[in-house]
């Protein structure tokens, strides 16, 4: 395969003081996932049911729902609109939930990146999982700076 057209994919793990059933909502509660990313977000929490995560009015990220396992995994197709370099639907991310002695250990794989799309994913993902742990344990995250246009 050439280097130029070869998929990579990012991993971030993390615990986060709550348990799995507390978690799980923050993947498909609209309420819940605007606490911790997006300022508008649509979501149909059901094998092949959209969603769209309205990050702010330029930045806008779509797919499906392709795997719910409740309490334990998310799997979701993921792409931006109006990009090419990452259209939508041509990535996965999937969220396990694994149950620890005072939490979760959340362990959050996006797959079929293209490898020019890596390091704004990476920190995308960082940044979020960082306010869900926060949110998820209770504590207001603030705002989010990604949130304007010029955020990211």
């Amino acid at each position: 395969m050439n280097s130029e057209n070869e998929s990579k994919s990012v991993t971030r793990e993390l615990f986060i003081e709550c348990r799995p059933e507390t978690l799980f909502p923050f993947f498909t509660n609209p309420e819940k996932m605007t606490q911790w990313i997006g300022r508008h977000v649509l979501l149909e929490p059901k094998i092949g049911g959209a969603f769209r995560i309205d990050i702010n009015d330029s930045n806008i990220a779509v797919g499906e729902y392709v795997e719910l396992v409740p309490y334990e995994k998310v799997v979701l197709t993921w792409g931006w609109t109006h990009s090419q370099l990452m259209p939508p639907g041509s990535s996965t991310v999937e969220f396990r939930l694994y149950p620890e002695a005072n939490g979760t250990r959340l362990v959050l794989t996006h797959s079929g990146l293209p490898v020019a799309g890596m390091p704004s994913q990476l920190q995308g993902w960082l940044h979020y999982t960082s306010r869900l742990q926060a949110v998820a344990q209770g504590r207001d995250p603030g705002p989010d700076p990604y949130a304007t246009p010029s955020g990211r």
